[in-house]
């Protein structure tokens, strides 16, 4: 049972963070007395109840990883990352670190609540490992990275708990270490300064490896290349992010819904059998509406139209098909970005369905949603029901958003209720992958079309119409998406 620091000789050749057999059991005592009870008979008689907050625990973390931590309130995160760090020491196993940790844990940990700001700064800083020469090399760059302004000479007892953060994870940044361990620290700051944390943990992993535990799924898949789940204090999962986020998401639904009537075991069933759909209403730009099911013949006869991964969900209905195609109804596997496309989603219902919602989200690489959409709106007046063996096919029509070459993915999903109280009968995550072709630049997730006009004006508004005088100075153009000042 121990939690030790790595020889500096040895570092290049060990895991940044290596965990074995890692334990911590607290003793519950029913009555204050017990307490006593208990050590003065020295373990001749048991007075307590034991709680494994954690066990078994076992996994290395290499440099230049960044592992997410996810799980329900109450199953192990926060103290696995004590642990890790060595504020607490463990009952059982062993913690072994790879050079020097900067952790940001729960709120005020490092700080006195009578200190000012600054006198903080170097309390907390002096505790990660600064000299006094450092802190006084660096502090400007504190100060302007937590951005409190006066604040700083002021107690931090009157901080928000978003000042608190702020403070904290700007003396972490400054600190040189090679482990960050950051718990739910994001989670109440504002956007501005979420994202210049965002900003420095990313510029952070050329470096170092990074322990961040969050609720925030979104945030696990854009910063993590692995993720742990932990549950009751067991690990349930380790690997790599997106599966298990995706595992965890199945989880949650199951625990509103109850366990899940299909697993990813299930049958693949074909499409083709009997069936028609369940109503005529017409397809429109952005929206879902029902197609007929002739329209799902238009696939390669060699290709099989079966959703080949069960999913999950209640079985209610079964999602037998999801296919991208061009507007004139041939299936595509290939997307050039901008281009008009229509996504069909056919499923069957396997008992009376009341009010049946499809969706889907389009995802990157990472697992992050790009964008989706759902049925409920177009069938919002006149709600459907669907009897037993009844099909319905969604077709959603918009077009494909500009985007990075590469290949996302679309999960879809069958419900049933409405938008803000319903049931999941079958969800598979991706169902579909697809190819994008970028034919212009793109500079972020996605590029949007863009109207340009430049013109010199008499007004930083530029709101009044420039005069006749001007007119040779305005210069207009209609932009393609990822257009540039520099011409790119």
């Amino acid at each position: 049972m121990s939690s030790e620091r790595i020889a500096p000789q040895t570092l290049s050749a060990q895991p940044a963070l290596s965990v074995s057999g890692l334990g911590k059991c607290y003793h519950i005592y029913d009555k204050p007395q017990h307490r006593l009870l208990q050590g003065l008979l020295r373990g001749r008689r048991k007075f307590h109840r034991d709680f494994w907050a954690l066990r078994n625990i076992s996994f290395d973390v290499h440099r230049g990883e960044t592992i997410g931590v996810i799980g329900p309130n109450g199953s192990g995160k926060s103290t696995l990352l004590q642990l890790a760090c060595g504020t607490l020491n463990p009952t059982e196993g062993t913690v072994r670190t790879n050079g020097k940790i900067g952790a940001l844990l729960e709120l005020g940990s490092g700080f006195n609540p009578e200190f000012t700001g600054r006198e903080n700064v170097y309390l907390n800083a002096s505790l990660l490992g600064l000299s006094q020469a450092r802190i006084d090399e660096r502090f400007a760059s504190i100060a302007e990275f937590a951005d409190i302004g006066q604040f700083m000479d002021q107690s931090v007892k009157t901080y928000s708990s978003g000042m608190f953060v702020r403070l904290a994870f700007a003396v972490i940044a400054h600190t040189d270490a090679d482990v960050l361990i950051i718990d739910e620290a994001l989670a109440v700051g504002d956007a501005l300064f979420t994202q210049k944390c965002m900003r420095f943990l990313h510029a952070f992993r050329a470096r170092g490896t990074i322990f961040f535990v969050s609720h925030d799924t979104g945030a696990v898949l854009n910063l993590c290349d692995k993720a742990m789940w932990l549950q009751n204090g067991e690990m349930v999962s380790f690997g790599d992010a997106k599966s298990v986020v995706e595992g965890y998401v199945q989880w949650n639904l199951e625990q509103l819904q109850g366990a899940a009537a299909r697993s990813a075991s299930a049958r693949e069933p074909e499409v083709e059998r009997s069936g028609t759909p369940t109503t005529d209403e017409q397809p429109t730009p952005g929206s879902a509406s029902a197609a007929t099911e002739d329209d799902l013949h238009q696939a390669p006869e060699t290709e099989s139209t079966a959703i080949r991964e069960g999913g999950f969900g209640q079985g209610g209905a079964t999602i037998e098909y999801v296919g991208l195609h061009r507007r004139e109804g041939r299936r595509i596997h290939a997307v050039n970005g901008g281009e008009p496309v229509t996504l069909r989603i056919a499923a069957r219902a396997t008992t009376e369905v009341l009010g049946p919602i499809i969706g889907f989200h389009f995802k990157d690489r990472l697992g992050q949603i790009v964008f989706g959409d759902n049925s409920f709106l177009s069938t919002a007046g006149a709600p459907l029901t669907m009897k037993r063996d009844e099909v319905v096919v969604a077709s959603f029509d918009f077009d494909m958003p500009h985007m990075k070459t590469g290949e996302y993915l679309f999960d879809v999903a069958f419900a049933e209720g409405t938008q803000a109280m319903h049931v999941q009968h079958h969800w598979v995550f991706d169902a579909l992958v697809v190819h994008v072709i970028a034919e212009l630049p793109v500079f972020g997730i996605l590029s949007i079309p863009c109207s340009v006009s430049v013109r010199k004006g008499r007004t930083l508004a530029g709101d009044a119409a420039p005069p006749a005088t001007e007119a040779a100075d305005t210069v207009a153009a209609a932009s393609a998406p990822g257009h540039a000042a520099d011409g790119r």
